[in-house]
């Protein structure tokens, strides 16, 4: 079965001007309309960091669940987050970003990567208490450009320290759009047949040229978990200075249809999600 998860908060939250949360609000109600698995909705972190979603409790607290079956996920990076994450009934996944790069996870979360794994700990424990599920996004999944290591052993290290708190939900994040058919395909390969009883996700972000040579190569090396926003919008403000936007979530489905893949994904609530974009994104 194929999950599409789809993340208005990635696609919100590099931009500067604020998005009045009525907006945000009906936004992702529709969104709730269209048959995606999970929606990635908000983040529970510091305002001065990401002020665009310093309105997620009040976001999530307005949400129409009553005829969906759609899961919500909010990304949050440290305990104080998870903390107010976890008090929110309506949320299910909360997802934790986790980078192989040394630079990368301290730009992000201003902590160094051991900092960050003890942490984690202590939100898993805390998840569990309140039957939430912990997604850890392993990002720079794919290479850095910051000259930090990056090979396939330290990936499965990660992997490893992840399995050790019953972590089972792992996507690897390419965050710069710096994945290729080739290293998708090799990683993908490689880390599903060494851990079988992990779900793998695929959170890539791309050029437009390149958006299905990469679906393709995660779908054909086994990987079933996309993440994906609508017309490739987002990318991730704390990264570099030029965004790269996400794998665009029409250009995903269009995909799977072509493979004949059955898909919940209702077209007509897909295509009024399209066109309110205009209407909430700046300059879209």
């Amino acid at each position: 079965m194929i999950k599409i998860i789809e993340c208005p908060r990635d696609a919100m939250q590099g931009i500067q001007e604020f998005i009045p949360t009525e907006k945000k609000i009906a936004y992702i109600n529709k969104l709730l309309e269209v048959g995606f698995d999970t929606i990635d909705a908000g983040s529970f972190v510091s305002p001065k960091s990401i002020p665009q979603l310093r309105d997620t409790a009040d976001v999530f607290s307005k949400l129409n669940l009553s005829h969906t079956q759609t899961n919500l996920l909010a990304i949050i990076a440290n305990l104080r987050g998870a903390e107010q994450a976890c008090i929110i009934p309506q949320l299910r996944y909360m997802g934790f970003p986790l980078s192989i790069s040394e630079t990368f996870q301290k730009r992000n979360t201003n902590k160094t990567i051991h900092e960050s794994i003890l942490e984690l700990e202590k939100i898993q424990s805390l998840s569990l208490n309140h039957k939430k599920i912990v997604v850890v996004y392993l990002s720079m999944g794919f290479g850095n450009p910051y000259g930090d290591p990056f090979h396939i052993e330290l990936v499965e290290e990660f992997i490893d320290k992840l399995i050790q708190f019953n972590i089972t939900i792992i996507s690897l994040a390419d965050t710069i759009g710096v994945s290729t058919k080739e290293n998708i395909t090799y990683l993908f390969n490689h880390l599903s047949k060494k851990f079988p009883t992990i779900e793998l996700g695929a959170h890539l972000h791309s050029h437009p040229s390149t958006v299905y040579e990469k679906i393709d190569a995660a779908y054909q090396a086994g990987c079933r978990r996309f993440d994906g926003a609508l017309k490739g919008l987002g990318g991730c403000p704390m990264a570099k200075d030029e965004l790269v936007g996400n794998i665009a979530t029409e250009k995903l489905i269009d995909y799977f249809n072509e493979k004949k893949v059955n898909l919940p994904i209702h077209m007509n609530k897909l295509h009024e999600a399209l066109a309110m974009i205009p209407h909430v994104f700046p300059k879209h």
